[in-house]
């Protein structure tokens, strides 16, 4: 197990000038930070990979379909057009990176609501379009971590039932699962089980409590899930994703109105803590 911090507390774009936090990251002892990837260059993000490369950190990204446009479930060609070529971009800014998994819901426009649940065209075109990106991940040794997340920021796909029977349907070695203990938390019936539902798929798990704050500080039933993480022989990355006010734009996206932690720095050292204590203890 590789424990991993993701940077979007701090930010949607790194750069150099997050140096002293990526040091910070790696001084708390973790192993990976995951990059979001939401705009620049393949030339960018190769020198991001050369600055993580210096520091000793691994790494992967995150990212998601929009703003509006290139929505790949769309009735409308050219906005799944968008969507491929959208999708490319953030696999060759992988590539560059030096990272080989892209996490998130990149399976649909984040945001978008239609009104009703995923149609049998929706998931006909969805199956069509990560066929597509999938081909194009493969030859550039990445791979999808495809995100099952909430009703209220997705209708396509919210359950660890409905991911699994999607990737199932897909059938594509470079698109894959991940596992999110927040978004569980709202939508699983039994958050622990739904462990075993993604199992063959996952290779992805973000560690996140149930109010977006430092793990360990909310209700995620921690024991359970790293034992059910155990019982399902995962042995990949751990990676915390928390949210705080720092960027207002993110903060209303993910609908974060007061503080959870007293500092940023508490999140990453009490988060470690939480994650080795508790991967150590479910053996």
């Amino acid at each position: 197990m590789k424990t991993g911090f993701n940077l979007l507390l701090w930010t949607t774009h790194v750069t150099a000038e997050h140096t002293d936090i990526l040091k910070g990251i790696k001084k708390a002892g973790y192993d990976t930070v995951e990059i979001p990837v939401f705009e620049g260059t393949p030339g960018h993000f190769a020198r991001t990979g050369e600055l993580l490369d210096k520091l000793g950190l691994e790494r992967s990204v995150v990212s998601v379909i929009g703003p509006s446009g290139k929505n790949p479930l769309s009735p409308d060609k050219a906005a799944r057009a968008a969507a491929v070529e959208y999708t490319k971009w953030v696999i060759d800014c992988t590539k560059a990176l030096g990272a080989h998994t892209i996490v998130g819901p990149m399976h649909s426009e984040i945001g978008y609501f239609s009104g009703d649940g995923p149609t049998a065209s929706e998931i006909k075109r969805g199956i069509s379009f990560h066929r597509k990106v999938g081909d194009y991940a493969e030859k550039h040794e990445v791979r999808f971590a495809l995100e099952a997340i909430n009703r209220f920021e997705c209708y396509f796909v919210n359950t660890m039932q409905q991911l699994a029977d999607y990737l199932d349907e897909v059938d594509h070695p470079a698109i894959r699962g991940m596992y999110d203990t927040f978004h569980a938390n709202i939508e699983e019936k039994d958050p622990v089980a739904a462990i075993k539902t993604i199992k063959k798929h996952m290779i992805h798990v973000h560690i996140s409590e149930n109010d977006r704050g430092t793990p360990g500080k909310g209700h995620v039933p921690w024991e359970a899930t790293y034992k059910a993480l155990r019982a399902a022989k995962y042995d990949g990355w751990l990676t915390i994703e928390a949210f705080g006010r720092a960027l207002p734009a993110l903060a209303a996206a993910t609908r974060v109105w007061r503080d959870f932690f007293p500092t940023q720095e508490s999140v990453y050292i009490e988060g470690l803590m939480q994650m080795k204590t508790g991967w150590a203890r479910a053996k």
